[in-house]
């Protein structure tokens, strides 16, 4: 892995030209968990009652729609993914008063989240997605990982990567004049529409079990690599 660190490593510095890297590895990690998300909400909307794991505001919007009567709409799955993601969330930050290293958190946290894919992924080859139930325990165990990623990174605040949204993202990279955040700007978007792109095909195609492979094998990746 001290292979895959460097790699890493080498990558965050084309992302921060001139020696300006302060942060590691960790904006290439960051790129991986990029595509995670555009993966594990392709399998979320797709095959989980037209939710998000990742996208909260999605959810808040899609459980106002589902409040008013839209069809194909489910609230208590945008409650649920709601309640859940916040519950990620809450759960970093309390580890984060016992862990104040942060490259520790992160690589902490990222292995808590490939616990929870691998979870997420035992219950989509035995149970499928097609039950409520099964599809609960996987909105469940899904959001409450993409949380976990979402507090961590929030915390780590590597600038132009979030990981999980991107309105300030295009925001930045229409509104501010050309430089190196351009470059962060277009890879993170590259690396959403890469994940949503591949998790669409893997959920339409072999299902959701297979399209939840690449997240956990990412998910270690990082880990380990940190």
């Amino acid at each position: 892995m001290n292979h895959m660190h460097g790699t890493l490593h080498r990558a965050s510095g084309r992302l921060f030209p001139g020696g300006t890297n302060q942060y590691g590895a960790l904006p290439a990690a960051f790129v991986l968990l990029t595509v995670v998300t555009g993966i594990v909400d392709a399998v979320s909307y797709l095959g989980l009652n037209h939710v998000f794991v990742a996208n909260m505001t999605g959810n808040v919007v899609f459980l106002g729609f589902a409040l008013a009567g839209a069809a194909n709409l489910s609230a208590w799955a945008s409650l649920l993914a709601i309640g859940a993601f916040t519950a990620g969330a809450w759960t970093t930050g309390r580890l984060a008063r016992r862990v104040p290293d942060s490259g520790r958190l992160f690589t902490a946290v990222t292995a808590a989240h490939a616990v929870l894919a691998v979870a997420a992924l035992a219950v989509a080859l035995v149970a499928g997605h097609r039950s409520t139930g099964a599809r609960a325990v996987l909105t469940a165990l899904l959001a409450l990982g993409m949380g976990m990623q979402n507090a961590v990174v929030l915390r780590l605040a590597v600038p132009d990567f979030t990981t999980t949204v991107l309105t300030r993202t295009l925001t930045g990279l229409a509104a501010d004049p050309p430089g190196p955040a351009t470059t962060r700007r277009l890879v993170s978007l590259a690396a959403m529409l890469t994940g949503a792109l591949c998790g669409t095909l893997l959920q339409l195609g072999p299902g959701p079990g297979a399209a939840l492979v690449p997240v956990v094998a990412l998910l270690i990746c990082v880990a380990a690599a940190t």
